[in-house]
């Protein structure tokens, strides 16, 4: 689930029960072969393995994360990418997420990526003119606008009845003459095309496919189109409802999010780690891991390469449990610093180090809470999945959940 926040309202919008809705009986991990076409817009980058992390324009507000912070820490060195979450969806367009942190906010000389402070007549402000500094430092490193996330899909229902004057609108947008050299595509994060979210979209199987067909065709073949999607193998299930393996041709890849299979929309649990990258004895729901999500999209025909496996730099939690183990019962979510129920990596790894791994991930028994999360040991054994399945990369949500030195990133490269 990618959640744009607006840092002054602070509306949280969580997973129904629905957004986990049971997985089906477990596929092998290395089932599958690729057989989809491949785009004529390029070939894979095999022996580049991608790192892609997630931006959000609300973390200057509240988390204080600015774009220097991915200089600082580190990450920037190690990113091939960055997604840039998130622009909105609005009236079947794609606009502006929140136009003063994209490019109107005046960052100081302590904020600013090269010290340098904005002024009052500077063309372009906001992040956009942060990436633009941050790009001037990485010159490999891309930029990548996303569009949508949990709060923001609803206007995607509207733009498939136009998949062109959407794809348009997006080209326009991203490429305005102001930020086209910060900007290297876009990436689509419908959550969920023939679904119901946080409204029920019934534009058809095949809309997505027309959609990111028409958004290749504006953007060409210069440009990256990417997309995040459902990790929702179950038969029938998220996964079924749209056309990703027809859609596949048209992206240079998906970011199948690999994370939040459990959480505290189960207020009383059981306890269960939200990011197993296999299944394990007693796990509440068979299916609910990276490794059935992957075959799963693997069996339809999408080649690995196109395939990035999804970390969470954050940990879901319960309080009121008295059992170590997973499986235990609760009273309701953890206390955390912007949403009961989830906290940063860098806050948990002081707060409530990890007890035991189970499925692939940590979890963590501290008082009466219980919680669960990546740390770099359990993501260096992700990193070999990947690698023994020939998955194009990695991709991350997001970078402001990571310690100052960048410990996780650290361990994915």
């Amino acid at each position: 689930m990618h959640t744009p926040i607006r840092p002054r309202t602070r509306l949280r919008a969580l997973l129904s029960a629905a957004c986990c809705a049971a997985l089906g009986a477990a596929l092998l991990a290395g089932a599958g072969t690729a057989t989809a076409n491949e785009p004529a817009h390029g070939k894979p980058h095999a022996n580049r393995s991608k790192v892609v992390g997630y931006f959000t324009d609300w973390g200057i507000y509240d988390r204080q994360y600015f774009v220097k912070n991915i200089e600082t820490s580190g990450s920037a060195a190690r990113l091939t990418h960055i997604n840039y979450a998130f622009g909105n969806v609005t009236d079947g367009k794609c606009a502006l997420g929140d136009p003063w942190a994209d490019t109107d906010k005046p960052f100081s000389a302590a904020e600013s990526v090269d010290g340098v402070a904005d002024t009052a007549d500077q063309p372009l402000a906001g992040n956009f003119n942060q990436l633009r500094k941050l790009k001037k430092l990485h010159p490999r490193l891309k930029v990548i606008w996303s569009f949508g996330g949990w709060s923001w899909s609803g206007g995607f229902g509207e733009a498939a009845k136009d998949p062109a004057a959407f794809a348009k609108s997006c080209h326009d947008l991203v490429e305005d003459p102001r930020w086209a050299d910060v900007f290297d595509g876009i990436d689509l994060d419908w959550e969920y095309p023939n679904a119901c979210g946080l409204t029920c979209d019934t534009s058809g199987r095949e809309s997505y496919r027309d959609l990111m067909k028409a958004v290749r065709a504006a953007f060409g073949k210069r440009d990256l189109v990417t997309a995040a999607i459902t990790a929702d193998a179950s038969p029938g299930g998220r996964i079924d409802a749209a056309d990703y393996a027809g859609a596949a041709r048209y992206v240079d890849w998906y970011n199948p999010m690999t994370y939040d299979y459990f959480g505290t929309w189960a207020a009383t649990g059981p306890t269960a780690p939200h990011s197993p990258l296999t299944s394990y004895r007693g796990i509440p729901q068979q299916g609910n891991d990276s490794a059935t999500t992957i075959a799963k999209l693997r069996s339809l025909g999408i080649p690995a390469h196109k395939l990035l496996l999804g970390i969470g730099f954050y940990g879901r939690g319960w309080t009121g449990v008295t059992q170590a183990k997973p499986g235990g019962t609760a009273t309701g979510p953890a206390p955390g610093t912007y949403e009961a129920g989830s906290e940063d990596y860098k806050v948990l790894k002081a707060k409530c180090p990890a007890t035991g791994t189970v499925g692939g991930t940590a979890y963590a028994k501290c008082g009466q809470e219980w919680w669960s999360y990546d740390t770099p040991r359990t993501i260096k054994d992700k990193m070999r999945y990947k690698d023994r399945q020939g998955l194009g990369g990695t991709f991350f949500w997001e970078l402001s959940g990571d310690t100052a030195n960048g410990e996780l990133i650290r361990a994915i490269k």
